[in-house]
């Protein structure tokens, strides 16, 4: 399950897919600490820039404890980076990268993002379309199916399937 570390989201997963991996977003926490790096050096700081990429790196190796070490040194006196302890502290499960990888797990929702946006979007949101929730499902349904490999499999299937099994 990835998402972008939201408490709300992590609730939610824990609710209906107890047994998932859980997973924040890369990109979503180069950003925080990113937005930590202008925070501390400026926005357009070579310093900044060389901080962020050090923890981008931290994080992609799985050294949370040498992000929050070196979020702690800035806490005190800057509150972009006590926020981010908060968040990486609350997350450093679900930021195993390193791990995460060499299981082939995705640990991006970059590609299921483009994916949607590709497979869902250019068919649903065409000029003049409107959709109820039921049609929607049903099309999207088909759509990932023909994207797949897997149509005549869904055809064959629901002409396997009893009357009125839907």
């Amino acid at each position: 399950m990835l998402g972008d570390g939201a408490p709300w989201i992590w609730n939610l997963a824990t609710e209906h897919f107890p047994d998932a991996v859980q997973i924040v977003d890369r990109f979503h926490a180069k950003q925080h600490l990113s937005d930590v790096g202008k925070a501390i050096y400026g926005a357009k700081s070579e310093l900044g820039h060389a901080w962020s990429k050090a923890r981008h790196d931290e994080l992609d190796e799985g050294k949370t404890e040498d992000i929050l070490a070196a979020l702690a040194v800035h806490a005190a006196a800057n509150e972009e980076a006590h926020k981010c302890i908060g968040y990486v502290e609350d997350n450093r499960q679900r930021m195993r990268y390193a791990e995460f990888r060499a299981v082939g797990l995705c640990t991006s929702t970059g590609v299921v993002e483009a994916g949607c946006k590709v497979a869902i979007g250019t068919r649903c949101k065409r000029a003049g379309m409107h959709w109820t929730v039921a049609g929607a499902d049903a099309i999207i349904a088909l759509r990932c199916c023909k994207l797949s490999g897997r149509f005549e499999d869904f055809w064959e299937r629901r002409a396997a399937a009893p009357a009125g099994a839907g």
